[in-house]
């Protein structure tokens, strides 16, 4: 066997059949579930909805369950259990709850496709049930391999299920990796838009405001994962995604500031060539892509006008503006339980920022104390990670109480 892409975990994946796929879409009520949703009413000849799970969204997932009549939702707030239950009285769909409902619908026997879009660390323990359950699955949710990436490459090993990227990003490694031997690989490119402050003053960071961090750019996105971007820590994450996707080390992965998100991310090669895939700022491509891999099924997504293109522009990103990208490569080098505290301060400080509570600069702050308080070099166990993020939670929220100066 050799090393390239097409033969090695957790990056494999099943043959082309003509068979339809069925879908368990976790977090089906977020902006990558409903997009998932788009390209299930495009090729309804060659996909179908097995199991939809949410938050709390129990209005959407109503009309969801309602229009794609899956065997299984799932709805993580309890309190939302009984007006789920009531809508889809007499449908056949079985209706679950809590966590031990998202595992399920991970591990549902005839879901051919787990897609994980579930948001945050929450979305880790349903990846790992589908990965004891043989699934292949498309995983969204960047914060499985962040914060668990040796764990689960460990229980990949073991099972027969393979991950398929679908960040935009990594997706587009993917492509730029088919059929190459891994060996070869020099350099990952992940690029990035920079965001919205890409141009503005580091002095006057301090008084952004929720609702501009929240107007970002190029992409539609949820709000997380737009003040993510906004910091520039959606990039640092991805970063940790890629080592452990394509298991490389992290001086073989760089980030490029890409304003016009056209480029998706490039590969450099030993003998000095790179390749690039490039696209629309849409992310139903990436999708679709992991849902049809190895095929690519003709669809209306938005093309590049060439003749109105005039430039594509690159420029390094700047590391004192935007210090979330400087901790993720410290969390790598760190490796432990420094990627979980990493991850979960980040996710309770954009949750403070998001509240009005704390400033937009005070995140890297908080997320930098956390690490420095409480980030291990050690060989961690599930429990361990578990206890790791809960603990960089309350550090997080204990010194982001109040409302900002």
């Amino acid at each position: 066997m050799d090393d390239t892409l097409s033969t090695r975990r957790p990056v494999a994946f099943p043959a082309s059949s003509g068979a339809r796929r069925g879908l368990s879409i976790l977090g089906s009520t977020g902006s990558i579930g409903t997009q998932t949703l788009d390209i299930v009413r495009l090729f309804p000849d060659k996909l179908y909805v097995r199991a939809l799970t949410a938050h709390s969204n129990v209005e959407l997932l109503i009309r969801q369950a309602l229009e794609f009549t899956p065997e299984c939702v799932v709805i993580g707030a309890a309190s939302a259990w009984a007006p789920l239950g009531a809508a889809l009285q007499g449908t056949g769909i079985r209706v679950l709850t809590g966590r031990e409902g998202l595992c399920e619908a991970a591990s549902l026997p005839g879901s051919d496709v787990v897609v994980a879009a579930v948001v945050g660390v929450a979305g880790l323990e349903p990846v790992l049930a589908a990965i004891r359950a043989d699934k292949t699955i498309a995983l969204a949710n960047k914060e499985t391999l962040v914060v668990a990436g040796a764990l689960v490459n460990d229980l990949l090993t073991r099972h027969e299920s393979t991950i398929i990227p679908v960040d935009s990003e990594h997706s587009a490694i993917f492509q730029c990796l088919a059929g190459e031997p891994l060996h070869a690989v020099e350099t990952l490119i992940l690029t990035a838009s920079g965001g919205p402050f890409r141009t503005r003053p580091a002095e006057t960071f301090g008084a952004i405001t929720r609702e501009e961090a929240l107007r970002h750019p190029n992409w539609s996105m949820g709000a997380k994962i737009t003040i993510d971007s906004a910091t520039m820590m959606n990039k640092g994450l991805e970063v940790l995604e890629a080592r452990w996707l394509f298991d490389l080390q992290a001086e073989q992965i760089e980030v490029l500031v890409h304003p016009q998100s056209i480029i998706h991310s490039m590969v450099t090669f030993a003998d000095g060539s790179t390749k690039a895939q490039l696209g629309m700022p849409d992310m139903r491509v990436p999708i679709q892509y992991a849902l049809s891999y190895p095929d690519r099924w003709p669809a209306p997504h938005p093309r590049i006008d060439w003749g109105r293109l005039r430039g594509l522009d690159f420029e390094p990103p700047d590391a004192d503006k935007f210090p979330c990208l400087r901790l993720a490569y410290e969390a790598l080098a760190c490796g432990g339980t420094a990627p979980a505290v990493l991850n979960a301060a980040n996710e309770q400080a954009v949750a403070l920022f998001l509240e009005g509570r704390i400033r937009f600069v005070d995140i890297p702050r908080r997320v930098e104390a956390a690490m420095q308080q409480l980030a291990r070099a050690v060989q961690p166990s599930y429990d361990a990670l578990v206890e790791a993020d809960a603990a960089a939670r309350r550090l997080v929220l204990e010194h982001g109480r109040g409302v900002p100066d």
